[in-house]
């Protein structure tokens, strides 16, 4: 029997990159997305099922896994892939966008990994690939909300690691690099606010953020890395994904926070 991934987030990026490449070598795949009615890709695929799955909508995500393993029998990977950042002074948030930015990037990705363990459990395998970030390493200004939700699965995945190894099941952290994806687009809500105070930062963010995915790896170095992570066989946590991840995690290592934290503001002209 072919092995069976879901991943979540697969309209765009990351997630479809990795449905693209996991079919390409032979597995059945679960692309799941907000809006399938929308998706004409994946559905061109061989062995790919495109699915309706809103990390907010509980009856989704059920659904979603009750169709997959339907339709293949088994899932063997779960890519939690879904998710998008939120960056600005914390002041200028309200409590809905804080909320719907911990709801999507943790909560999402708890649910999904809830409704799929009574599976892996029963059968005594399974990989959840949680994809984290570098901003679940260190931080960068105006990002308190996306860094605390990856510092959050960085920590929900490594707590869950021990657990699962009762069930035979593993768990896998992605920390992508600057990714060339829809990030800046769609999957980036930033709020500036009017707070003079803090318009110095928000205007050296925003030109670092076009600089830094101005040399972004592709989406499809990430797969790759998710495509190790889903076959090496081995306990391994923690996969970087790209060059300036590997770079940038190493240095952050080997400073103390003061150090860093000098750094980076003298990197960004702060």
């Amino acid at each position: 029997m072919k092995n069976t991934i879901l991943i979540t987030g697969t309209s765009t990026g990351i997630g479809k990159a990795t449905a693209k490449l996991f079919s390409e070598k032979g597995w059945n795949v679960v692309a799941t997305m907000r809006t399938p009615e929308n998706e004409t890709e994946l559905t061109g695929f061989e062995n790919v099922i495109v699915e309706k799955l809103d990390v907010l909508d509980i009856d989704s995500i059920t659904t979603a896994i009750s169709n997959a393993i339907a339709k293949f029998g088994k899932i063997d990977v779960v890519v939690n892939n879904a998710g998008y950042g939120a960056y600005g002074p914390l002041e200028v948030f309200d409590r809905e966008n804080i909320v719907r930015q911990f709801n999507t990037n943790v909560i999402g990705l708890l649910d999904v990994t809830k409704a799929i363990l009574p599976h892996f459990r029963q059968n005594k395998n399974g990989i959840f690939i949680n994809i984290s970030s570098i901003g679940g390493k260190l931080t960068f200004p105006l990002g308190s909300l996306y860094h605390g939700t990856k510092f959050a699965v960085e920590g929900i995945s490594e707590s869950l690691s021990y657990e699962l190894e009762n069930i035979g099941a593993k768990v896998k952290i992605v920390e992508p690099g600057a990714i060339a994806t829809d990030f800046a687009g769609r999957s980036f809500d930033f709020q500036k606010g009017t707070i003079a105070e803090y318009e110095q930062y928000v205007d050296v963010i925003m030109n670092a953020v076009e600089q830094m995915l101005s040399d972004a790896s592709p989406a499809s170095l990430v797969a790759e890395v998710i495509y190790e992570a889903a076959t090496d066989g081995s306990d391994k946590l923690r996969y970087t994904a790209g060059p300036d991840a590997e770079q940038i995690v190493k240095a952050r290592k080997e400073m103390t926070d003061d150090d860093f934290k000098a750094m980076m503001k003298q990197t960004l002209g702060l």
